[in-house]
């Protein structure tokens, strides 16, 4: 195995990994204030339309993140005004943002078949970007290192200010900090809006950075194995990465055996293989006694609040 081999897979690694990153950040916040949204799939369907159709109208990149995060921000607070303020289940909820993504971006997608942007490439220097060892640091886009500093900086907001304190209380005991004077709809609205950014994001880096080229359903469901990876996770940023860049290794396994002629193993199977990965790690931890996870208390459960 030669180390030009090693290079190209890892690059190829990171590049898989980093949308799934993204959004898991975003769903680790929305979850650590206690709302569970299952409507990521439907986010970044909805992020990666936008900000391909503005790429393509702007000729700007940076023009279609902006439109790809605010996308997310609004599909993200219909969410939120449904299930905070109208108190409707937010299992439903997600599904059905799940499938309004998959539809609307189908709809608005196909003035856009088969069109083609400008890949939104590096910004280091040419030299670097593409030369044989440095494009492992210095050759992805931007969003590459953004979804790292998203990680680190999320950890620090939960685990060292006093916001991140307030939102996790509000995640573990909703009706404590409503009685000591926090807003509990406040600050999941602002979770939820904050998940959305992050999960368009990640959606425009299928559009904008992976596939230029529009398709249906481009994400794939990866929506959905960032759902899992916050619960591998622990519900803990430290280790989003390592579950992001396993999942990648997985999903990597199954191009380079395509590449290869591997045909031991069907390619459904290498396929089937990340998803395989996501059920097994849900039913692993869901088996452990409830001790065990740091999910938050109030997970899931409608704000009703006494009085």
């Amino acid at each position: 195995m030669s180390i030009d081999f090693l290079i190209s897979a890892l690059v190829t690694i990171i590049g898989v990994s980093t949308p799934i990153l993204l959004a898991a950040t975003g769903e680790l916040v929305v979850e650590k204030s206690g709302v569970l949204n299952l409507g990521v799939e439907g986010m970044m369907l909805i992020g990666a339309i936008a900000g391909f159709a503005v790429t393509n109208a702007t000729f700007n990149p940076w023009a279609g993140l902006i439109c790809a995060a605010a996308a997310g921000v609004l599909a993200a607070s219909m969410f939120g005004v449904l299930v905070l303020t109208l108190g409707s289940n937010q299992v439903a909820t997600g599904l059905a943002l799940s499938i309004f993504g998959i539809g609307l971006s189908s709809l608005i997608g196909q003035a856009y078949e088969g069109t083609m942007n400008p890949p939104f490439g590096s910004i280091f220097p040419y030299e670097l970007a593409h030369h044989p060892y440095g494009k492992v640091l210095f050759g992805h886009s931007p969003l590459v290192y953004f979804a790292f500093v998203m990680v680190f900086a999320t950890s620090w907001f939960l685990n060292r200010t006093r916001a991140g304190l307030v939102l996790r209380a509000v995640g573990e005991n909703d009706l404590s900090a409503h009685s000591i004077g926090y807003s509990v709809v406040g600050v999941r609205f602002a979770a939820i809006a904050f998940g959305g950014a992050l999960a368009g994001l990640a959606g425009a880096y299928f559009s904008m950075v992976i596939t230029p080229i529009w398709a249906q359903q481009l994400t794939a469901g990866r929506g959905w194995i960032a759902l899992a990876l916050v619960v591998f996770a622990g519900w803990r940023a430290s280790r989003l990465i390592f579950g992001a860049y396993l999942f990648g290794f997985l999903m990597t396994l199954e191009l380079y055996a395509k590449a290869s002629g591997y045909h031991v193993m069907p390619s459904q199977f290498w396929a089937s293989m990340p998803y395989l990965m996501a059920v097994v790690v849900l039913a692993v931890i869901s088996a452990r006694d409830r001790g065990g996870s740091y999910a938050p208390a109030c997970l899931g459960r409608p704000f009703v609040p006494n009085g």
